[in-house]
């Protein structure tokens, strides 16, 4: 598989150099390649050959014949690439730079619909293996397209394994939504006590009882017989069984179900022989890019994010990387209020963009970071306590941090430190890194450690403001000193924690928005703040609240004044008194 970088300056060639467009249109079986001069006249009679060793000398004869013709030549060779046909003729055109006397090649692959779209503008309706070469000649003379390098064979290999995986992972979704389908058909109540109908034990369970007739015979000792099952279930299963409302039933039903049972297994240990396989050769690699040291990304799920990210060097930002793969909660909410601002967000989804095999592992991953990765464990109990009753969104903001961790991490060629930075503290109170560890400019945008690093999406910076301590959390009893925690906290970051920025109106310091104590949904301006005096007040008659942050935590948490300025010390990762 080639691997694209940014247009870069065409290196000059020499007065007595001759350039040589080459387009080749690949195809499964064989190739065509057409040569054009600069004057976009045939430089030598195009080429139809096959996909082996013969064709291949074909072609390289055809380059030496130019070559004896004209002199020194430059070949500007363009790739039409029709899915992986061309990963082999790539490999055998890289072989001949330098290998081929007064001969230089640059060599450059489009994407389909980009050449499909040139060739359209050049020769209209026309469509064959000729008119395609010769429009991918044209467009290597006229565009100078920058060139592309070959991957390393361990990437290349890693790259086959990654992507049959990724066929046989969803492969496997069908599978299950096939039982799915015939289950509802066959015994539908199963659905109702079981989330995971493709567990080990659900499986075992179908073959053995795969209707609910044959289930309904069993006792509760049969089913205590079969692993894993819970013992809670077995008399709710008995129960369905029994009372089951399936429309279809019989000795051929039961066959179906205990075929879909059988596939399911083999596709499942087909996806754990690929995974090994895949972390085999992930092991192979000669420059390790350290990804499976960051806590919660495994050597598989690291396998996968190599695999599909190929160089680092194509993204530029964390957030290009993020975006590729659609690691990012996004907002579903439609329509702007009176004020012309959008409405208050209805709910947040994962982004469907970007490749689903690393979405699947990416979350798995997360996961496992929010209790063990000391940058993102903050970060997910932050954003859950914002968004308590939907944790699936901190996760979503946990992928991408672990993916802005790969991109540092990556980037810099040096393993995960959980010391370099004290991740459980907010920014402005963690002090400076040693010399030893300062950080580059792409470690400082990777981890988070500057404002300067914009998310993705506006929803996730909104939850990237506070920090949490998780391990040094004051107790109930603990002596609480209100100034000093108040001096510690501005109420604009309380604002901004609460999202309720983007609704303040008014010039200054002096800015006024709907109540979010008593009328948090609607448009009034009774709720106004003082930013520079970090103090509010709800002129409505129905709240009449004010005070500062300690009593605006405490109105809307209902909560006594205590009890607000110990969330606050917690929930902002705040000193509760002053140390001595």
């Amino acid at each position: 598989m080639l691997l694209h970088h940014a247009p870069a300056p065409q290196p000059q060639a020499d007065a007595k150099t001759v350039r040589i467009g080459v387009g080749i249109d690949t195809s499964r079986y064989g190739h065509y390649a057409a040569f054009l001069r600069d004057d976009l006249q045939p430089a030598a009679g195009e080429l139809q050959f096959v996909e082996s060793a013969a064709g291949y000398a074909q072609l390289r004869t055809c380059f030496e014949q130019i070559v004896s013709k004209l002199g020194t030549v430059h070949f500007l060779v363009r790739l039409d690439v029709a899915g992986q046909y061309a990963d082999n003729l790539l490999h055998f055109l890289h072989t001949l730079q330098g290998r081929l006397a007064n001969a230089t090649f640059t060599i450059s692959c489009g994407d389909t619909q980009r050449n499909k779209n040139y060739r359209a503008a050049l020769f209209g309706s026309q469509k064959s293996d000729p008119v395609e070469a010769r429009a991918a000649a044209r467009y290597a003379l006229n565009e100078n397209p920058a060139p592309v390098k070959m991957l390393p064979a361990e990437l290349r290999t890693l790259r086959q394994v990654a992507s049959r995986l990724q066929a046989v992972v969803r492969q496997r979704t069908r599978l299950v939504n096939q039982f799915h389908l015939l289950l509802a058909l066959t015994f539908p109540e199963l659905a109702l006590l079981v989330k995971d109908i493709a567990a080990g034990w659900v499986l075992t369970l179908c073959e053995r009882y795969p209707t609910p007739k044959l289930l309904g015979t069993a006792s509760a000792y049969d089913l205590s017989q079969i692993p894993y099952l819970p013992v809670k279930l077995i008399g709710p299963l008995l129960e369905h069984a029994r009372t089951a409302v399936a429309s279809l039933d019989g000795d051929t039903v039961a066959e179906l179900v205990r075929d879909q049972v059988c596939q399911l297994r083999d596709v499942h240990a087909r996806q754990l022989r690929l995974e090994k396989t895949l972390v085999d050769a992930y092991r192979q690699f000669s420059d390790p890019n350290h990804l499976d040291s960051i806590p919660g990304i495994g050597e598989l799920t690291a396998a996968i994010l190599t695999a599909f990210i190929r160089d680092i060097d194509r993204f530029d930002t964390p957030n290009q990387l993020v975006a590729y793969f659609g690691a990012m909660p996004i907002e579903v909410s439609s329509g702007v209020d009176r004020d012309g601002k959008p409405r208050i967000a209805k709910r947040y989804i994962m982004s469907r963009r970007g490749n689903d095999l690393v979405r699947r592992y990416l979350w798995m991953a997360a996961l496992s970071a929010v209790r063990y990765n000391p940058a993102v464990r903050p970060l997910y109990a932050r954003v859950v306590a914002k968004h308590p009753d939907q944790k699936a969104i901190a996760i979503g903001h946990a992928m991408r941090k672990l993916l802005h961790l790969a991109f540092a991490i990556w980037k810099t060629k040096k393993p995960f430190d959980r010391n370099f930075y004290r991740w459980d503290a907010p920014a402005h109170i963690a002090p400076p890194p040693q010399d030893r560890h300062e950080p580059t400019a792409a470690q400082d945008q990777a981890a988070g450690l500057k404002e300067s690093a914009k998310p993705a999406l506006k929803e996730v910076t909104a939850a990237c403001e506070a920090s949490l301590a998780h391990d040094d959390e004051p107790g109930q009893n603990a002596f609480v000193d209100f100034a000093h925690v108040k001096a510690q906290l501005p109420i604009a970051r309380v604002l901004d924690h609460l999202n309720l920025t983007r609704k303040l109106q008014g010039a200054g310091a002096q800015k006024r928005c709907a109540c979010p104590i008593h009328c948090p949904h609607s448009h009034g301006r009774t709720f106004s703040v003082n930013l520079d005096d970090n103090v509010f007040q709800c002129f409505s008659p129905r709240c009449q609240k004010k005070g500062d942050v300690i009593d605006l935590w405490a109105a809307l948490h209902h909560q006594d004044l205590r009890q607000a300025a110990l969330d606050l010390v917690r929930t902002f990762a705040l000193e509760a008194a002053p140390t001595k």
